[in-house]
Formats: C-alpha cells, sequence, structure tokens
C-alpha cells in the first residue's frame, strides 16, 4: 500500500539536482571523448519515482551484505518519500540485508505513524529516531544509510575525522564530522537530534563507539558514501598501522577533488556498477 497520489504530480526541484560543482561540469569531466553518463532519471509520475527509490533502496540492501555491513538486527536505510515531504520509507526488523525487496519496506511519518507500504512489518526504535531527526534538520537530504559496519565501528573509537591521504577520500573533504556525544543505543528522540546536528550540513557522520552515518539526494549517493567511508576507514587503519609519516594531500587539491566528485549526480553514477552487478547477480529479483 503506497501513500496516495495527487492528481497534479509534479516533482519537486529537490530531486531534479544540479549537475554542477561551481564552474566544473563534473559529470561531462567523466567520460574522455563519449557521450556524457546519463544522471539521475526523472520520472512523469511519483508513482513511478517511488517505485524506482524503494528498487534502489532494496538494491542498496543487497549491496551492503555483500559487502558484509550486516549485524542482527542493526542498521538501516531510509527514504523520503517523492510526494509527502514528511514521510519516509525504511526497512522492516528482522529482513537479512541479502534478502531485502522493495515490497519489504514501510513507509512512516515524522510522529512514527506507519502510514503505507508493508504495514506488517515492524521497524527498529533507534533507526526512527535517528532517521526521522535527520530528515525533519535536512530537507535536502532525501536518503539516509547507516551501519555497524566493522571498520567504521573500529575507527569510530578514535573519535576522529578522516584524514585526507588519498583521492577517494576527498569526497569527505570539510564534509563529515564526528559524533562524540554517545548516549547509548538511540532509543530516545534526544539522542536523534544530537546525531542530526553533529551531521550539520555535512555528507557524513562517524558516530563514536558506535558506527556510520551517511546523506544524499538519493539512496545511490548516499549508499555509495557510506562504502567509500568504510572503505577510507579500512585505508585510514592500515596506514596508521604502519607507523610510517603520511604525505597529506594540500587543502587545495583536496578542495579539488571533492568539487569533482561530489556532487549529487556523480556520487549516484559512482554506485550505478555497483547496483547494475547486483541486478546481474539476483536477476533483479530484490525489485519485487
Amino acid at each position: 500500500m503506497a501513500p496516495s497520489e495527487t492528481s497534479e504530480e509534479v516533482l519537486p526541484p529537490a530531486l531534479q539536482p544540479s549537475t554542477k560543482a561551481d564552474d566544473v561540469d563534473a559529470m561531462a569531466a567523466m567520460a574522455h571523448r563519449c557521450k556524457a553518463l546519463p544522471g539521475i532519471p526523472k520520472f512523469k509520475s511519483y508513482s513511478e519515482t517511488r517505485q524506482w527509490q524503494l528498487e534502489h533502496m532494496a538494491g542498496a540492501f543487497r549491496v551492503f551484505a555483500r559487502e558484509g555491513y550486516a549485524e542482527g538486527i542493526s542498521g538501516h536505510i531510509s527514504v523520503r518519500d517523492p510526494e509527502f515531504e514528511d514521510r519516509f520509507w525504511i526497512n522492516p526488523l528482522r529482513v537479512h540485508f541479502g534478502m531485502m525487496k522493495a515490497s519489504d519496506m514501510i513507509c512512516v511519518d515524522l510522529d512514527g505513524e506507519v502510514v503505507g507500504g508493508n504495514t506488517d512489518g515492524s521497524i527498529n526504535a533507534a533507526g526512527f529516531q535517528i532517521h526521522s531527526a535527520v530528515h525533519r534538520a535536512r530537507k535536502d537530504v532525501h536518503a539516509i544509510c547507516h551501519t555497524h559496519s566493522v571498520h567504521g565501528r573500529a575507527w569510530s573509537a578514535f573519535a576522529k575525522p578522516l584524514e585526507m591521504i588519498n583521492q577517494d577520500v576527498c569526497y569527505f573533504y570539510k564534509a563529515h564530522s564526528v559524533y562524540t556525544d554517545y548516549g547509548g543505543i538511540a532509543i530516545e528522540a534526544s539522542e536523534g537530534q544530537r546525531i542530526a546536528k553533529s551531521l550539520g550540513d555535512g555528507k557524513a557522520t562517524i558516530l563514536m563507539n558506535h558506527g556510520l552515518l551517511t546523506v544524499g539526494q538519493t539512496v545511490d549517493e548516499a549508499a555509495f558514501l557510506l562504502c567509500l567511508m568504510e572503505r577510507s576507514c579500512k585505508v585510514q587503519l592500515m596506514a596508521d598501522r604502519t607507523g610510517f609519516e603520511k604525505v597529506m594531500m594540500s587543502d587545495e587539491e583536496a578542495a579539488y577533488n571533492y568539487r569533482m566528485a561530489s556532487t549529487p549526480e556523480t556520487l549516484f553514477t559512482e554506485f550505478q556498477p555497483h547496483y547494475g552487478y547486483e541486478e546481474h547477480l539476483c536477476r533483479s529479483e530484490f525489485k519485487e
């Protein structure tokens, strides 16, 4: 059961992100001497957009499962409904990431009432507090990913931001924070609110003693950033373990890489090989 559609289905501007980063056309720069890469698709109706979002949400879970991010009933992805700003879709409890389907998702409003989707399912209470707080605070955010991935948890114990030690981590240059006010499992609304405040206007936050959280204008963007942040934590731990002096990228270099690689369109595109691989392996079964 999906939220009802209205007679006039004009998608909001927030679902039509810009492809520009300052004066650099990042998407055009990604493809050398060939057609420009396709960006985020646009649909004629909310229902088509909603179904596409749920399919990509389920696909992101399948990627997370293959990457080893599943941990009991911990970890969640949410996607704001394209029609109703005060509603979002989130995964049910007790369904493994590797078995998630589009039809499993539950639609709730910001007060926690189930208003659509898999109405027989239950959602993670801590997940609701975190995701609802971020969706309230950030109207530009349409998707949120949070997992208890291994290297993310390990790096979170240091309560330090990632260092700009390679090209890829620059996707988080001055766009990630560290949440150091850990208050236990986030079953209280205040914990979610503090996490949202720590995130600020950034793309990600490292939750001390907890894990990672990323956001995006599409679930693809947020999911790619989660995968990248987890790998960046692993790289940071490996580099620190050597004891050798690290060579940091300059602010100018890091800022350039960020401008080129961190637009919503490019981050959406970065996730498509992962999504396509899951389509191939699962024969698109997760879209059901």
